[in-house]
């Protein structure tokens, strides 16, 4: 499959990295593909990415991951032009600038500003309550950790699920995309949890009787 990733940070660059290892082809969307930290990312992807500028790696992709910091975010979507049709993954959780809290919530959530950004776009959120660093050890134990999504369209949250299936993840469908106001402060827990007292090695699990 071709994914184009916008912001190609912790986020977007171990996602790119993990895809590319299994057959997917990245295209990674930057301010300046020349960047050494971007060719540092196309060079660990052994020829299956490549960089370019933000709309671009938008067109390449079938499927467009953002993993943008909330207040780029906007403006990343605005650099992508058209997104009418695509699945867009939302990554992004609308963090304040010192980690405290999300900036938006309870009526609305990221997830639902990006899709009124994206008119058209097919989104999902999705890669949000669980750190990055784990993204390649998604395995606990004899436990998968489970990657919760929402989105208003099934066809495309079938697509995300295989490529989080694909990194080792269980999945787990939680609804429309209004389950992002649920989602995200999820996110802000793990965050809390990490940071402050447990370190990164954690992640959620959906116990099933």
């Amino acid at each position: 499959m071709k994914i184009g990733i916008i912001g190609p940070g912790n986020v977007g660059g171990n996602l790119g990295r993990i895809w590319a290892a299994k057959g997917h082809q990245i295209k990674y969307g930057v301010r300046n593909p020349q960047n050494k930290s971007a060719q540092e990312l196309v060079a660990a992807s052994h020829g299956a990415a490549s960089a370019d500028m933000v709309s671009a790696a938008a067109s390449f992709g079938e499927v467009v991951v953002l993993a943008t910091p909330w207040p780029a975010t906007q403006d990343a979507i605005q650099s992508a032009g058209d997104l009418s049709g695509k699945i867009v993954v939302d990554c992004v959780n609308p963090l304040k600038p010192d980690l405290s809290g999300l900036a938006i919530g309870h009526t609305t959530s990221a997830a639902e500003e990006i899709a009124r950004w994206a008119r058209g776009a097919r989104v999902v959120k999705a890669f949000n309550t669980i750190g990055a660093v784990n993204f390649a050890k998604s395995v606990f134990g004899r436990q998968r950790a489970t990657m919760f999504i929402c989105g208003n369209d099934d066809s495309a949250k079938a697509v995300v699920a295989r490529l989080a299936e694909d990194i080792g993840f269980e999945v787990v469908d939680a609804g429309p995309l209004t389950q992002a106001r649920l989602l995200e402060p999820l996110a802000m827990l793990w965050i809390s949890l990490a940071f402050n007292k447990l370190g990164t090695n954690i992640a959620f699990k959906l116990m099933r009787r």
